[in-house]
């Protein structure tokens, strides 16, 4: 799983924490995958990591216990792109990796069936399989083109158009024989730079119906907060109320009010007459007397002040934000 990126559409939340192991409602957001991938057999999970890579493995302690599955550390010395990673953590495994391997971008919540996917590679007996998932928008993907029978003709760059298609899901079954075409120590793309030389070679792609959601930018991130407490996507979340999770530590003013959609993380508190709705408030945070935040995010340890209004901000970690 590739997990090296720096998430900097997300900053400032992405400032002190990589992105994978950001809480999202109530758990690091890669426990999702790693809890995603044990549900359909995989005992195994390779993190593939550059930036911050202690910082993660903190975030995802007692996560093996709780996923039912083992998971390992490559650090890679210099961003070498998506396939350049999946090189490196190759050697770095060396005989420990299979013949046929799963490779995933580790920046998206889904339940897509991943059996189906690997039944497929299976039965058409060909070199790599890509995932693809239908969307409305596809303004900010490329888009794939695929045959009657699965294989990919074309790859289609980003149009900027908003028109229906099929995109990388960024979930992809590979033959071990995919790294030969990755020269070792380099910068490389698996999109860009391996999948084009293996279309009418062996390369196919499967269409997965169900949720799928790159939460790189703030207004995904809480679109897929609010999903997941809605019942949209399939996780472990009970929330405290539709579209609401609590902290059983947080404090709420009896004349406050929170939702709809919200999101209070351990030791948040909220004071009288304070408004929060359609937001995430991380660990700490203090909401003041008759404050409203609306839209917004705050990273851990952020006050707002009494009487402040905020609306559709991202906050950084420890900042105070002023009334007036």
């Amino acid at each position: 799983m590739l997990v090296g990126g720096e998430g900097t559409r997300l900053r400032p939340l992405t400032e002190w924490i990589p992105k994978p192991a950001l809480t999202l409602v109530d758990r690091p957001f890669l426990a999702y995958m790693i809890e995603w991938l044990a549900g359909h057999g995989v005992t195994e999970v390779v993190l593939a990591c550059g930036f911050l890579p202690d910082v993660l493995r903190a975030a995802l302690a007692g996560e093996e216990e709780r996923a039912g599955a083992k998971i390992r550390y490559v650090v890679e010395p210099e961003p070498l792109g998506t396939a350049g990673a999946i090189r490196f953590a190759a050697e770095e495994l060396g005989e420990d990796l299979d013949d046929r391997f799963l490779a995933l971008n580790g920046d998206v919540l889904t339940d897509l069936d991943l059996a189906a996917l690997l039944r497929a590679h299976a039965e058409r007996g060909t070199t790599a399989t890509i995932a693809l998932h239908p969307v409305e928008d596809s303004s900010a993907y490329g888009l794939v083109r695929s045959g009657e029978g699965g294989e990919v003709l074309e790859f289609l760059e980003k149009t900027g158009e908003r028109a229906p298609g099929e995109v990388n899901a960024g979930i992809y079954v590979l033959e071990r024989s995919v790294l030969d075409l990755i020269p070792p120590g380099e910068s490389v793309s698996i999109e860009r730079d391996v999948f084009p030389r293996l279309v009418g070679d062996g390369l196919q792609a499967l269409r997965l119906d169900g949720y799928w959601m790159d939460i790189g930018t703030p207004e995904r991130y809480l679109r897929a907060s609010w999903d997941i407490l809605e019942g949209r996507v399939e996780t472990r979340v009970g929330p405290t109320a539709p579209g609401i999770l609590v902290a059983a530590d947080a404090n709420v003013a009896e004349s406050a009010t929170v939702g709809p959609r919200a999101v209070l993380g351990p030791g948040c508190r909220v004071r009288s007459g304070a408004e929060v709705r359609e937001s995430v408030l991380l660990d700490g945070c203090v909401v003041g007397e008759n404050a409203h935040v609306a839209g917004s995010i705050l990273s851990p340890g952020v006050e707002v002040a009494p009487g402040a209004i905020l609306g559709g901000a991202v906050v950084g970690r420890d900042e105070r934000v002023p009334a007036g």
